[in-house]
């Protein structure tokens, strides 16, 4: 007997996909080789394998034991789920045009394929009016439904705007290469909408949309806060005393601010309007962190005028509890 396949392989998706990401390729896949849509030689199989695939990888315990043990781990008696045999064949065949959707659970069914077999979900539930129909399914055009997909996007990108390219897998191993204009301004975990880029129709209904989680990568030196941006900028133990004009970068070119006397680490010097601005024009601004960097290593006469200049200097614990 051949050896099962991969779970991960079977849904066309990652071992780091997310829960969403699964559920949706499951819903792919469904909607795909479901029998009493796809009358194809193999297209129960796939169904099946899809099926078992889900059940496994959808549910937390089942995966963590499916990704440490692999399918040794989920196939034997207590990993089994109901009527379930190692090589995925354990969802019942698939007789006749009401047969297969029968397999499965009617809210599943209806979440996934929705009015694609028109009032036979109706039966499925309440013995009424589907199974008078047989459980046949309609002919007018049904729209595909929407896929979730979380997409990983550069800092620079998601700041200033651009077009990234995104590489969709489907479950038969196809890949699909698109164009995402991505505004302004977005943030962690933004959500777009890509028209028409979702699962495909059924007897000629349009597909569905694509939608993208967006995941903003982190810059070197810029933390981010909705449209504000800060950076650490490292001053000498003189500069903080005496002031300084030093020079602080910008997401585009940079600006010099003043660094006023008697600074503190932590201090925080706002630059307006500097930070990140979105597609309507709203604009954030910049805070410099100053950070006081005290030297390493000094030549002995620096230490000794420190030293002596230490001993002018107010104490700055003077009043704390502590103290």
């Amino acid at each position: 007997m051949p050896a099962p396949r991969d779970y991960y392989e079977i849904l066309g998706v990652s071992r780091s996909a997310s829960e969403a990401e699964i559920k949706s390729a499951h819903r792919r896949l469904a909607r795909q080789f479901h029998p009493d849509l796809n009358k194809e030689s193999g297209a129960a199989e796939r169904f099946n394998e899809a099926q078992r695939a889900y059940e496994v990888l959808s549910d937390k315990e089942k995966r963590g034991r499916y990704d440490q043990f692999g399918h040794a781990g989920v196939d034997g008696p207590e990993g089994m789920g109901a009527g379930a045999t190692p090589d995925g064949g354990g969802f019942g065949g698939f007789g006749g045009a009401g047969g297969g959707w029968q397999q499965m659970d009617p809210e599943q069914m209806q979440e996934i394929f929705g009015d694609v077999f028109g009032e036979a979900f109706g039966g499925a539930r309440s013995g009424a009016r589907g199974g008078a129909r047989g459980g046949r399914a309609r002919t007018r055009p049904v729209a595909g439904s929407d896929r979730e997909v979380e997409f990983q996007i550069g800092f620079a990108v998601a700041a200033h705007g651009g077009v990234e390219q995104l590489r969709l897998r489907s479950g038969d191993g196809s890949t699909e290469t698109i164009d995402v204009r991505i505004p302004a301004g977005v943030g962690d975990g933004s959500k777009l909408r890509v028209r028409g880029r979702g699962e495909t129709g059924f007897h000629g209904g349009p597909r569905g949309d694509l939608i993208l989680t967006l995941q903003v990568g982190k810059h070197p030196w810029f933390q981010r806060d909705g449209l504000d941006l800060s950076v650490t900028v490292p001053i000498s133990i003189a500069e903080a005393a005496l002031g300084a004009s030093v020079e602080v970068p910008l997401l585009k070119g940079s600006v010099t601010l003043k660094v006023p006397a008697g600074s503190a680490s932590g201090q925080r010097l706002r630059v307006r309007g500097k930070g990140i601005v979105d597609a309507k024009g709203r604009s954030g601004d910049l805070y410099a962190v100053l950070s006081i960097a005290a030297p390493k290593s000094l030549r002995e006469e620096d230490r000794e005028a420190l030293r002596r200049l230490g001993e002018h200097l107010p104490n700055p614990r003077a009043g704390l509890p502590w103290s």
